[in-house]
């Protein structure tokens, strides 16, 4: 039976995370396979650092183990736990790699489901051969649906990589454009549990055993893999190989009333403006008036959400992690208003949400407000 080490971690001095329904999916989606039985759930509230180090010391030498972390990340500066009253712990990207240095016998894979995390993600694949990380921010509704759809395709006995790209797709299916957040490094297992494997890897002449230098990483849908292999982009990647960019092309296609309408461009500079298509062919001035001025409003706004971010970066006035916190909300409200069809209330979650963190200063207080009045108008 393999385990699966939940970790969660939302401290009280950020913005709340959705954990709980996130490790109720989880739970429920592996509970409904056909491998159910093969799987076997640990979960970690509120984890900390000792948290982290006795559930992995408490691994027998020969189980093999998924650990899952769900929480805040903060980049280059590491992830985010909790200490003994409820608040920031910051864990650096050097130390997390060392801690599963010592544990790359039993860790098979590590998800990192956590925003700006793609930096542990690399590191960590030093020693486990398999690990996933974000590469920049990612919503709540995004990690959720990723995380429940990678555990079902687990659960129905699909391979790792093949659970990544189940995932990538889900979100895609929901109509969330972050699919390509999500990033994979995988090499072909080093470690192997059973007698059969065992004997394989003592014997240095057996051609099926592949080589350890060769990684894989997949981003969304795009894979890339070492020269000879098809099915994408072939590239010879090292043990610390670096993930290729993001491939920025994005492609949205919406089906209403019997009409397909394709809107597609390269990277976030590409606008889409929010049609809601009638049901009449033609549209009448009045209405092309109104998708103007709306279209003119979403653009100031997407301007202002620019300007902000800059001063954000730029103030004193709150720490690294702050700053970090405060860019999620800007990214969703960015995200959604470049989408044919922005979902208002996750905008407007997230308009509060950057609300709250932005509280007590007012330099960054005024254009928020002005954001929402804006944002606010524009969907008369």
């Amino acid at each position: 039976m393999k385990k699966i080490l939940i970790f969660l971690s939302n401290p009280t001095n950020l913005s709340q995370l959705r954990l709980g329904k996130e490790h109720n999916e989880i739970d429920d989606a592996l509970k409904q396979s056909k491998k159910r039985d093969e799987f076997q759930v640990v979960s970690k509230l509120a984890v900390r650092v000792k948290d982290l180090r006795r559930t992995l010391l408490e691994l027998e030498d020969n189980e093999l183990a998924i650990v899952h972390f769900s929480g805040h990340g903060a980049g280059s500066e590491g992830l985010i736990l909790e200490d003994d009253s409820g608040k920031i712990k910051l864990v650096s990207t050097e130390a997390l790699a060392r801690l599963f240095k010592q544990f790359q016998e039993q860790v098979e894979c590590v998800i990192l489901n956590a925003c700006y995390s793609e930096q542990q993600a690399e590191a960590i694949h030093q020693y486990i051969d398999c690990v996933i990380g974000m590469n920049k921010a990612i919503g709540d509704i995004a990690a959720i649906n990723f995380a429940t759809a990678f555990y079902e395709a687990l659960g129905a006995g699909k391979t790792y990589e093949k659970s990544f790209k189940f995932a990538c797709t889900a979100i895609n299916l929901e109509g969330i454009p972050e699919s390509e957040t999500p990033q994979i490094r995988y090499r072909p297992r080093r470690y192997h549990s059973d007698i059969q494997e065992v004997q394989e890897t003592k014997n240095p002449d057996n051609s099926s055993s592949p080589p350890a230098s060769q990684t894989m990483t997949f981003s969304g849908g795009t894979f890339k893999g070492p020269v000879g292999q098809t099915g994408g982009n072939s590239t010879q990647t090292g043990r610390n190989s670096t993930q290729a960019g993001r491939d920025l092309t994005q492609t949205s296609n919406i089906s209403q009333s019997s009409r397909n309408v394709s809107f597609s461009g390269s990277g976030s500079g590409n606008k889409f403006i929010p049609i809601n298509c009638a049901e009449d062919v033609n549209i009448n001035q009045s209405s092309n008036q109104i998708i103007r001025r709306n279209y003119n409003k979403i653009e100031t706004v997407l301007a202002e959400l620019e300007k902000l971010k800059q001063e954000i970066a730029t103030t004193n006035s709150l720490s690294l992690i702050q700053k970090k916190q405060a860019e999620i909300p800007v990214e969703i409200i960015q995200t959604e208003l470049n989408k044919p069809q922005p979902d208002k209330g996750l905008i407007d979650e997230a308009v509060e949400a950057l609300k709250k963190g932005l509280e007590g200063v007012e330099k960054l207080g005024v254009p928020v407000m002005r954001i929402a009045k804006i944002l606010a108008k524009a969907w008369i």
